[in-house]
């Protein structure tokens, strides 16, 4: 694979927008969005998903993936998240949010030493019931298309982590919070939760993702942003996959990789020590990204299997 033989045919679009999501729209209206503006006029419209989903009362981060990057979606939706909240202890719904049906109300007050306490209990590892308006799958139907019906939604409890809820603010009955946890947490469960513990409601008034996978807010941008330059915004899926360390595989190599080939590297080539498990890679030939796969030792060498390869990689190379 010289690189004389390489193709010489346009990259397709291809990589992650951290877009601010505005309040009111639907992670799928988001995505909509990006594709009518990623998509060249006349040619085939471009794939685009989402990486963690946001209610549309949210606004926040939401990574958005563009052509092949979408085969890396999971390194969002398997991600550490941070939201901010505000949540009113004086009320319920029945989606755990203001813009549901009012269930309770709930007269007195609270102080904050006693918030403190329970904000301590609910931190760390624990069960957490997801809401039943949400988009989990029970018996192949959506929780909230169920719940809408009126049919009984019993979803069961699934293990999260919460690790770390720091208070902003309190005014009873508006308590405000940072909270940080791991994926499948929902902040309208933890708010629900809350209030139980208080012996009052815990209606989320207001969302706010601040970051996925530790990417940090500085990294979104709004819509309009967008529409003035959208490709000044599209980072490279190399960025999306930077936890991965990089091997640069000669072009020899590199063929054998597009053709799902397992590879005994050479003790020259400079890549990190599996040990005794598995190291998730990206491979490159210059600056060409292949795709990803595992390193693995082998008996003499280490061994890198092919895991997911780009399509577009395979047209340009092979």
């Amino acid at each position: 694979m010289q690189q004389q033989n390489v193709k010489a045919e346009s990259a397709p679009v291809c990589g992650v927008v951290f877009l601010d999501k505005p309040h009111g729209w639907t992670s799928r209206q988001a995505v909509n969005a990006m594709v009518r503006l990623f998509s060249q006029p006349g040619a085939k419209r471009i794939k685009a998903g989402h990486a963690g989903t946001l209610d549309p009362l949210a606004t926040g981060m939401l990574p958005i993936l563009i052509g092949e990057a979408t085969r890396f979606a999971e390194l969002g939706l398997n991600a550490d998240k941070s939201y901010q909240v505000t949540l009113d202890l004086s009320y319920q719904t029945d989606t755990l949010d203001c813009e549901g049906e009012v269930t309770a109300r709930y007269d007195g007050s609270v102080d904050e030493a006693t918030v403190r306490t329970v904000l301590a209990s609910l931190s760390g590892d624990q069960l957490q019931v997801p809401p039943a308006y949400s988009a989990i799958r029970i018996d192949g139907q959506r929780a909230h298309a169920m719940a809408r019906k009126g049919e009984a939604v019993e979803i069961p409890a699934r293990p999260v982590c919460v690790h770390r809820i720091d208070l902003l603010s309190f005014e009873f009955p508006l308590l405000t919070l940072e909270v940080s946890c791991s994926k499948g947490t929902y902040i309208r469960s933890l708010a629900r939760d809350i209030g139980t513990a208080l012996a009052m409601g815990g209606c989320v008034t207001a969302l706010r993702r601040l970051s996925t996978g530790g990417w940090p807010e500085a990294m979104m941008v709004s819509l309009e942003r967008l529409d003035e330059a959208p490709a000044q915004y599209l980072l490279p899926l190399s960025m999306w996959l930077r936890a991965m360390p990089a091997v640069r595989l000669d072009a020899a190599m590199g063929r054998r990789f597009l053709q799902g080939q397992r590879i005994q590297l050479p003790a020259t080539t400079a890549c990190p020590d599996p040990g005794d498990g598995e190291i998730s890679v990206m491979l490159f030939v210059g600056d060409d990204l292949l795709g990803t796969g595992e390193l693995k030792s082998g008996h003499h060498r280490v061994v890198l299997h092919p895991s997911r390869i780009l399509p577009s990689a395979q047209q340009r190379y092979v």
